[in-house]
């Protein structure tokens, strides 16, 4: 079938196999251009399909000559439906994999439930034994519990209502947005989503089953940003759940002897997440050509390549004052961010075009979809049904 993208929103309906399997090998091979990380061999990611977690994984693989497992939640193809792009983008790792020898298998389902833990843990008894990293990269909108409760995260204010631009990227046209102010239950469940509690969960539970390593490594992703955005993230309802990200890291370092727990703080990229949330995406154009002039833009392979490579396990780990990773550091030095806020102040519908990085947004969304990639002939007929080797085996 001949696949072409379709939005919805601030997400993609379709993707393109060949697409994301080009998306995929370009990040292994900036991998694979850099020397080899002395890190951890035996590692699961949770949320394993795209964006940070995605490239966590390909830099475990291919940087670390790691054998993996990764916990996704994603659909095949089914009729005319394509399949989603993290199941192409874990076929394609897959495929990549099996072809330098190096383990990898992948769980499909929801992480937050304890029958997904189960079938992990299974597994790398069955595998592996044990797990010396474990990197929770999870972003889901809403988490359903065993009891059938469901909690959904919302992305507001705390406090007081706050006003500010955004941008409507389709049509280009700068306008004010007005985020209003969560209730103290939504606050609750987007902690309940969010926050850190499952990632303590499944802790609770490698550890019980006895297959995390005792000097293992744990990480998971946060974001602050600068001012402009705190009142809607850093000081808003998703701020308040990564405040018990935080907390949580240090609980598992308490907790578990000899594990380390991080948080690592990232760049600004565009994301699934990022696209979602008021403001940020202005913010991200205008970012995006300000770090692209100075040369030191980074997308999600490359933030995590260096966070092995520099801030993790070469001779790190290396950590702020609050005990966090802060890969976000070049996005966060003076000089940009003192760019950025005098740019945000004259970026209008009349001045996007010179100041902000529209088409760069437009192509890294895209791109996370298998499209507007070099090298795919995108008026073939392509089959969409892909299948993940170790699923269904």
């Amino acid at each position: 079938m001949l696949i072409e993208p379709k939005t919805r929103g601030f997400i993609c309906t379709t993707a393109h196999p060949v697409g994301c399997e080009i998306n995929v090998r370009r990040q292994v091979s900036y991998v694979k251009e850099h020397p080899k990380v002395a890190g951890p061999k035996k590692v699961l990611v949770i949320g394993a399909s795209a964006g940070y977690g995605l490239a966590s994984r390909i830099e475990a693989a291919f940087g670390c000559g790691a054998a993996t497992i990764g916990v996704i939640f994603d659909k095949p193809a089914s009729g005319k439906r394509t399949a989603t792009a993290g199941w192409y983008n874990t076929a394609a790792f897959e495929k990549c994999a099996a072809e330098e020898g190096i383990y990898a298998k992948t769980v499909n389902g929801d992480a937050f439930s304890r029958e997904v833990k189960d079938e992990v843990i299974g597994l790398i008894k069955t595998d592996l034994g044990q797990v010396d990293m474990v990197v929770y990269s999870l972003a889901a909108p809403r988490r359903a519990m065993a009891d059938g409760t469901v909690y959904s995260s919302v992305l507001k204010t705390t406090g007081a209502p706050y006003t500010n631009k955004t941008i409507d990227l389709k049509s280009r046209q700068v306008e004010e947005v007005t985020i209003e102010p969560a209730s103290d239950e939504e606050i609750a469940h987007t902690v309940k989503v969010m926050g850190g509690e499952d990632w303590m969960d499944w802790m609770d539970a490698l550890h019980d089953a006895g297959v995390l390593a005792e000097k293992a490594v744990t990480v998971a992703y946060s974001y602050i940003g600068p001012e402009l955005t705190h009142p809607m993230y850093y000081d808003g309802s998703i701020g308040a759940a990564k405040q018990h990200l935080y907390e949580t890291a240090r609980r598992i370092t308490e907790k578990f002897d000899g594990v380390q727990g991080y948080v690592s703080v990232n760049k600004a990229l565009v994301t699934q997440s990022s696209a979602a949330i008021p403001i940020v995406p202005l913010y991200i154009t205008v970012l995006y050509r300000i770090m692209k002039k100075a040369g030191t833009h980074e997308g999600c392979i490359e933030q995590m390549e260096r966070l092995f490579r520099e801030k993790l396990f070469g001779g790190g780990p290396v950590l702020d004052e609050r005990g966090l990773i802060r890969m976000d550091d070049l996005e966060m030095k003076e000089e940009i961010q003192s760019q950025v806020a005098a740019e945000w102040e004259q970026v209008e519908s009349s001045t996007v075009e010179e100041l902000c990085d529209i088409d760069g947004y437009w192509e890294d969304f895209y791109q996370m979809f298998g499209f507007r990639l070099p090298g795919v002939d995108y008026a073939a007929d392509v089959d969409p049904d892909v299948p993940i080797p170790s699923i269904g085996e």
